[in-house]
């Protein structure tokens, strides 16, 4: 059969990858558990949907009749439970094979999913409970999980549907076995591409998170970052890495994937191991692979296996910036070049290095075709090329699939990040001669130094490409004279130890590759940096902490 996001989306290319015309096509009630999953299954019953694999060598391989035919039962099952169209429903369930099904199952009914990492704390669950007006929870059949989800059901006593999946638990009904008996096709559910499909919580890096609302057209959003980006192929098979918990696991593990005819690769482990990550992409023939900069750097530090990725024909990154001297690094030991890009919880692909164009390393690459992206300074007035600015969607002609709805219950974000017809990332870049974006920072995250604007990336992508440090994070503190002056915390490699002599030459080393007032004037080794479950680097926390001093 035809992959789907050949029905949906329309694209004309040229030779150097760019678009000169694009457009998304569907209908006003185009749902993905109905026109994906099942039409995907009529046509092409046996194709792969999802191949799953664990640490202890279990495996199972998912074909689209019958994820068509479980999430059929799911819905069906959690109808006459009560669970309806708009009900929000909390989802933890790890990187199971089950959420490849209860996910579409929720879009049938026209609940909204809100998937979550399951290393939320009981109170953590208690707020999105109480944010989100959470009636259901679905999460994976672990002891621990389980004593969570209960613990925070009883604080919210709202809370009256428990499930969870592959085990017996006190207080839970176990969904998988329950819902056997349901019929394997669900009648449809009038739903509108308007009407709320999915919601995220964001990471948190500088607040509590925020409720992120995406209606039934971002899985076509997802359509250039799959196909154009990631490069997936009909009949491949991609492997991104992240939890269902995150919006990666949206972007790299089934909307677009799926769309465009890719199963999707499923690793579940508990804790990540490098070695055993190449040994799933060499054993499973891993066609695609994307993962956040936090692995790359792992591989490259500790070495990359190249028989790994013989199979493996593109790979990608997005959540951080991405130094260059990794992308060398990678390149070297695979013949693959990382194709970085850039977007948020909030949207889909905003910039990426698309297949056909010439990547330039260090750069997030160029504008997907979805979104009109504007560089604009504190005023909203267009900043010119080579200097920074804030990354904004203009939505003043029309509003974007992919992009989120807003942040419900949530006027004072609304109010900040929606202003003029924009729609603000919080983060800043540059935009080179030739149209390529380049990333700087968080906007919270600018340091001030002497006069100086400084961008924390650079100078953490001086101190990578150092043999002694593993990871990095550079913050500004304070300063009388200098306003702010630069600090960098460091995590260091093995075999290193902290020492004044190589706090010294690593801001000998940060002065020879780069502008003399970027140096660290502050180096302190800490055994790991402060971060969001989501892994991402909590600024604000060593800020805060280097306040107190």
């Amino acid at each position: 059969m035809k992959a789907l996001c050949q029905t949906f989306c329309h694209a004309e290319r040229k030779e150097d990858g760019t678009f000169t015309s694009f457009s998304l096509s569907y209908p006003e009630n185009f749902n993905f558990g109905y026109d994906v999953v099942d039409v995907i299954a009529a046509e092409a019953p046996e194709k792969r949907a999802v191949v799953w694999c664990d640490e202890t060598g279990a495996d199972r391989t998912l074909t689209f009749a019958e994820i068509s035919a479980l999430s059929s039962q799911a819905a069906a099952f959690l109808s006459k439970q009560g669970v309806k169209k708009g009900d929000r429903v909390l989802l933890l369930l790890k990187r199971y094979f089950e959420y490849w099904y209860v996910l579409p199952a929720l879009h049938k009914i026209g609940a909204v999913a809100v998937p979550a990492t399951h290393m939320l704390s009981a109170s953590d669950i208690v707020y999105r409970a109480n944010s989100a007006n959470i009636r259901t929870i679905i999460c994976a059949g672990e002891d621990e999980l389980c004593s969570k989800v209960r613990e925070a059901a009883q604080e919210v006593k709202i809370i009256n549907h428990l499930y969870c999946v592959r085990s017996e638990q006190e207080g839970f009904v176990r969904l998988d076995t329950a819902m056997a008996a349901e019929t394997t096709s669900f009648p449809r559910v009038d739903t509108h591409v308007t009407e709320p499909m999915l919601m995220y919580f964001t990471s948190g890096t500088t607040g509590y998170p925020k409720m992120v609302t995406h209606n039934y057209t971002y899985p076509l959003g997802h359509i250039v970052t799959a196909r154009y980006w990631q490069c997936v192929m009909d009949d491949g098979l991609h492997l991104t890495v992240a939890d269902t918990g995150w919006a990666k696991a949206s972007w790299g593990k089934i909307y677009g994937q799926w769309l465009c005819g890719s199963a999707v690769m499923v690793y579940d482990y508990d804790r990540f191991d490098g070695k055993a990550m190449m040994n799933i992409l060499e054993k499973y023939g891993v066609t695609t692979f994307c993962a956040p900069p936090t692995v790359y750097r792992l591989m490259a530090k500790t070495g990359i296996r190249p028989e790994a990725f013989r199979s493996v024909k593109h790979v990608s990154t997005a959540g951080e910036a991405l130094q260059k001297e990794i992308i060398r690094m990678f390149h070297e030991s695979t013949g693959l070049e990382i194709m970085e890009g850039y977007g948020q919880t909030e949207t889909t692909l905003i910039i990426g290095n698309f297949t056909g164009a010439s990547p330039k390393r260090g750069s997030m690459g160029k504008p997907s075709p979805l979104y009109d992206v504007m560089l604009v300074d504190a005023d909203d007035n267009p900043v010119p090329d080579g200097e920074a600015g804030e990354i904004v969607i203009n939505t003043r002609e029309r509003m974007p699939e992919g992009l989120c709805m807003g942040y419900s219950n949530n006027p004072d974000a609304n109010a900040r990040y929606w202003k003029n017809g924009l729609f603000r990332t919080g983060d800043m870049a540059y935009r080179d001669e030739d149209g390529y974006y380049f990333y700087i920072s968080r906007a919270d995250n600018i340091i001030k130094s002497s006069g100086y604007r400084i961008g924390p990336f650079e100078v953490e992508s001086a101190l990578i490409k150092h043999p002694a440090v593993i990871e990095c994070a550079v913050t500004g503190v304070p300063d009388e004279q200098r306003g702010n002056i630069i600090k960098a915390s460091v995590v260091l490699a093995e075999g290193y130890a902290a020492s004044d002599a190589l706090a010294k030459e690593l801001q000998v080393f940060v002065k020879d590759r780069t502008a003399p007032y970027k140096y660290p004037r502050i180096v302190e080794f800490v055994t790991e940096l402060p971060k969001t479950i989501s892994g991402k680097i909590r600024y604000n926390v060593i800020r805060e902490k280097d306040a107190q001093k």
